[in-house]
């Protein structure tokens, strides 16, 4: 015989709603209150979709607001920071204006579409397009309070043939080969750039960039001492990033790591050498198109061997002084010269106090 049964279908669950609770005091702002006011629906779960974009030289005349929707609260302070909070149907809107005309704007709605929807209404042309001729774009790691985080930039970076008199002669055919470095050529992994400060190595990694751009993506880590001692942040770092932009290598630049690679440096910052290392040739640089460029004012004979050993370096160059007959030369004149030379930071100064700027080459470029 058999039995029939009564099955009882539960409904769905309803999203898990949180109660938020906020405390205000003194030390609180206007745009506090927002901020709290904007994650309120998300928290709650009154609307549990999310979609934040952060944009750079926005257009003065962008409203970076929808069509619908009303306009709830807003703050501007002093440093020129402006944040508005804006409601629809079925979505919230949270949009913070910088002084650099950076802005960061943040949707919450009832669902994904929607959300999408606002949030691409309102950067439809809402950013202004990137200066070409002079300009790359740059990326720049840190690690915040909530994880590491990535910027893309626009710098300005000259080509190596205007700038190639700023650097001595002695060197010159060695820059020119690595500027002129392709992906198939990249044997080594580390690119040393060591010399006294003002000497122009952040130039080199600029113009670097700019010579580089059509098959590799420059990235500077801002906190490198930070990389090298939180794993988490490294394996980050090393693997990339989501929006890929189709270039397969990538440089990461690491500024003024004196104390990672010098002599002794494994005593001194434990695994940062190390990580360093594997990072370039060993297990973690496996299978991953990853450069590494270090500037350092240390003297190459205070390195630590490991750094400078043969095969690890794709160049390896000290970026001095130019002589006295180069350094007049480029200034026009030897007023105020040493016999042993400038370096191009003392060469500026020199042009900027005491020379018509007539009488200088034009396109040196920069020198920090």
């Amino acid at each position: 015989m058999s039995v029939l049964k009564e099955v009882h279908f539960s409904p769905e669950p309803r999203p898990v709603e949180l109660p938020m609770k906020i405390w205000l005091d003194d030390a609180d702002s206007a745009v506090d209150v927002i901020d709290a006011l904007a994650l309120s629906p998300f928290a709650t779960g009154v609307q549990p979709w999310s979609c934040t974009a952060n944009l750079e030289r926005v257009r003065p005349d962008a409203s970076l607001t929808p069509a619908s929707g009303t306009l709830l609260r807003a703050a501007t302070e002093k440093d020129g920071r402006d944040s508005r909070l804006l409601r629809g149907e079925g979505w919230t809107l949270r949009v913070v204006r910088h002084r650099n005309r950076a802005a960061t704007v943040s949707v919450t709605a009832v669902d994904e579409e929607l959300a999408r929807s606002v949030i691409d209404e309102i950067i439809k042309d809402a950013e202004e397009p990137a200066p070409e001729s002079d300009h790359v774009e740059m990326g720049f790691w840190w690690q915040g309070p909530h994880g590491s985080r990535r910027s893309e930039k626009p710098i300005t970076a000259s080509p190596w043939a205007e700038i190639s008199g700023n650097y001595a002669r002695s060197v010159s055919e060695r820059l020119s080969r690595l500027m002129s470095v392709t992906a198939s050529d990249a044997h080594g992994r580390l690119v040393l750039l060591h010399g006294p400060p003002g000497t122009g190595k952040t130039t080199l990694l600029r113009t670097l960039a700019h010579e580089w751009r059509s098959w590799c993506q420059v990235d500077c880590v801002l906190d490198p001492e930070r990389l090298f001692h939180s794993p988490g942040y490294l394996m980050e770092v090393a693997v990339g990033f989501d929006e890929d932009d189709g270039k397969r290598w990538r440089l990461l630049v690491l500024e003024d790591c004196d104390e990672l690679i010098r002599s002794g440096a494994k005593e001194a910052t434990g695994q940062g050498l190390s990580r360093l290392l594997n990072l370039t040739d060993g297990l973690l640089g496996q299978g991953r198109d990853v450069l590494v460029a270090i500037t350092t004012n240390e003297d190459l004979a205070r390195l630590h061997p490991a750094v400078t050993r043969p095969g690890r370096c794709l160049a390896q160059i000290e970026i001095g002084s130019l002589p006295y007959d180069e350094a007049a030369h480029w200034l026009g004149g030897t007023e105020g010269l040493s016999p042993a030379g400038a370096t191009l930071a003392e060469l500026f100064a020199l042009r900027d106090g005491a020379f018509s700027r007539t009488a200088v080459p034009e396109n040196t470029g920069l020198y920090l």
